[in-house]
């Protein structure tokens, strides 16, 4: 398909950028290779976007994706696993179909690092989100897996909010800063499990049951919360585009508020670019600029 702007990714950040790119006129395909949305269909509810009290994840990207649609987008479902510079502009190459465009917005996204014993239980108690879900368990006892940064300021965060906190973490040693770990050892709401892993779990009255095995061959246990929160890290999807961007060493996209890169006509969105905040908000916000610089380079041409 020819067209002014393709968009890899259609999370919030890729049709927010088709919204933009549209109403200046210009005419969009944007390609997915999962589904239209992204993360945030997970979530069963969401109370901190702008002008919703409460919506569901999965509402909330239909509604902007109807609105990119009543505009006028093209939406192929595929996988691009190529961009090239040509004469003309941009070929995008995927698994069962070529794009060639003017300019190019990436917004691909990120991957959690899941939990494979709490892949069932996805979005009915167990988040990638402290920040956007921590409050559904105000006064409760939840439970944090994972050894990183995020995972120690999950924790910290949540015991802010929540009666207990359990970090389950598979080591003894943390990869969190100094300075994030003192406030770990001196906070009296936060457990730390250490040499523990989630080896299953099962619904119960009020949460669920955590059944932990000691990595060190010890005796396991078990952990009733209301809620269990993952932070293993995050994969972003980059790698097939690191001709034309500049990734910095975790794969993230180094790109500052211009949302440029170094090949001049593409630009990047939302998560996959190296950022301090990784919300709706400023997906969101990342998808009206670059939709905007995309446009704006096509008039310059």
């Amino acid at each position: 398909m020819n067209c002014d702007i393709a968009i890899v990714g259609a999370g919030i950040a890729g049709m927010t950028a088709a919204i933009y790119a549209l109403r200046a006129g210009k005419s969009v395909v944007m390609i997915e290779k999962e589904s239209v949305g992204g993360q945030i269909t997970l979530s069963p509810r969401v109370e901190n976007y702008p002008g919703f009290k409460e919506i569901s994840g999965l509402d909330l990207a239909d509604n902007i994706f109807s609105q990119a649609l009543d505009l006028g987008v093209n939406l192929e479902v595929d996988e691009i696993v190529k961009i090239e510079k040509t004469a003309e502009g941009f070929r995008l190459t995927g698994n069962y179909s070529e794009h060639t465009a003017k300019a190019v917005v990436i917004a691909t996204g990120l991957k959690h690092r899941r939990l494979e014993a709490a892949a069932a239980f996805e979005g009915e108690g167990v988040s990638y989100c402290a920040v956007c879900d921590g409050m559904f368990y105000k006064g409760k006892t939840v439970a944090v897996v994972g050894g990183g940064n995020t995972a120690v300021s999950d924790a910290l965060y949540l015991a802010d909010i929540c009666e207990k906190v359990y970090l389950i973490h598979r080591r003894t040693g943390y990869r969190a800063e100094k300075a994030v770990m003192d406030r770990l050892l001196a906070n009296e709401k936060i457990e730390r499990l250490e040499n523990k892993i989630v080896d299953s779990m099962e619904n119960i009255e009020g949460g669920k049951l955590l059944h932990l095995k000691d990595t060190q061959g010890g005796e396991g246990m078990d952990a009733a919360v209301a809620g269990l929160f993952v932070a293993l890290g995050h994969i972003p999807q980059n790698d097939a585009f690191k001709d034309v961007l500049d990734l910095d060493e975790y794969g993230f996209v180094n790109a500052d508020e211009s949302l440029t890169v170094k090949t001049p006509g593409v630009f990047v969105a939302g998560d996959c670019r190296k950022k301090t905040v990784r919300q709706l908000t400023t997906a969101a916000s990342d998808g009206a600029g670059a939709g905007l610089a995309a446009a704006k380079y096509i008039d310059n041409l």
